[in-house]
């Protein structure tokens, strides 16, 4: 507890240090008494709506812990106010300062990172491919003349077209809005396959109407790292991040909250995503970096 106190400490020091800076959040929530996170309606165990304009999730959950320690260097409790986000606007409104912390599944990349700071990685994703049971597709090969879906803004059919064994493989792309609208188009029958990170799609399956229609197929198209997202040069806000979640993977308090959304009923329907931790998650637990997709790419 000393440690943390003392950690807590050295970034109230650095709230004031970065007094003059533009993009200083800690000052910001501190005047205003108000801190906004963006969250997602529909990004599987992540970051989802629970009605009632409340939202929840491993990422979620995540940002509440930092928000606890945000409200101990500012000195006074902060009305959390929720703004949900989509793939085509979650960097803008971070950068535009209407989203003071993003906690949804947002990958951490190169290009992202010239517009806004990341933490620490806390979720490797595998992008994947969702097919209906009986379409016979098991292969990325089998998607040659079929339809496949994905979310506007995501990079999901970009990765798979530069997949190696995607090569000459023709197919034609079709995007939903969203995650969840992106599902009702394999559902429906309009795509042939979902294509997206892993853990969406195993949640999409097991709250749709029968998830025993419905199978994950294919090689692994990406690695990549999810990370909660904020303004770029903001030095205390991001040290006090990071400090909460190295806290939380030394304890590994964090393989208790993954355990609690991806693999134990979640609410409103008191579901299983049943995705048990992967090697690859563990691993930045254990070693903690804010690496980007392009270094996962390297081995």
């Amino acid at each position: 507890m000393k440690k943390q106190y003392l950690t807590l400490a050295v970034v109230a020091i650095a709230v004031g240090a970065a007094s003059a800076q533009t993009n200083d959040t800690l000052a910001k929530v501190k005047a205003s008494g108000q801190i906004t996170i963006g969250v997602r309606e529909s990004a599987g165990a992540m970051s989802y709506a629970v009605g009632d304009g409340k939202y929840a999730g491993y990422h979620v959950e995540l940002c509440q812990r930092i928000i606890t320690n945000v409200e101990k260097v500012v000195g006074r409790k902060l009305e959390v106010r929720y703004q949900n986000v989509t793939a085509q606007n979650r960097v803008p409104l971070v950068q535009n300062g209407t989203v003071d912390i993003e906690c949804g599944s947002t990958t951490n990349n190169a290009t992202r990172q010239k517009d806004v700071s990341f933490a620490v990685t806390t979720y490797v994703e595998e992008v994947r491919i969702a097919v209906k049971a009986n379409s016979g597709i098991t292969s990325l090969a089998q998607l040659n003349g079929k339809t496949v879906t994905t979310a506007t803004g995501t990079t999901s059919v970009q990765l798979l077209r530069k997949h190696q064994r995607a090569a000459g493989v023709d197919f034609k792309e079709i995007f939903g809005k969203d995650h969840a609208d992106s599902f009702l188009l394999l559902e429906s029958g309009r795509a042939d396959a979902f294509v997206l990170d892993g853990q969406i799609l195993a949640s999409s399956i097991a709250t749709s109407k029968d998830p025993s229609a419905y199978k994950i197929v294919g090689e692994t198209i990406s690695v990549e790292p999810i990370a909660i997202m904020f303004r770029k040069d903001d030095p205390a806000l991001k040290k006090l991040a990071d400090d909460t979640l190295k806290d939380l993977m030394k304890s590994n308090e964090i393989e208790k909250i993954y355990d609690k959304w991806f693999v134990q009923p979640i609410p409103p329907k008191y579901t299983r995503v049943g995705l048990p931790v992967s090697t690859a998650t563990k691993a930045v637990w254990a070693d903690p970096n804010d690496k980007p997709v392009e270094d996962y790419m390297k081995k």
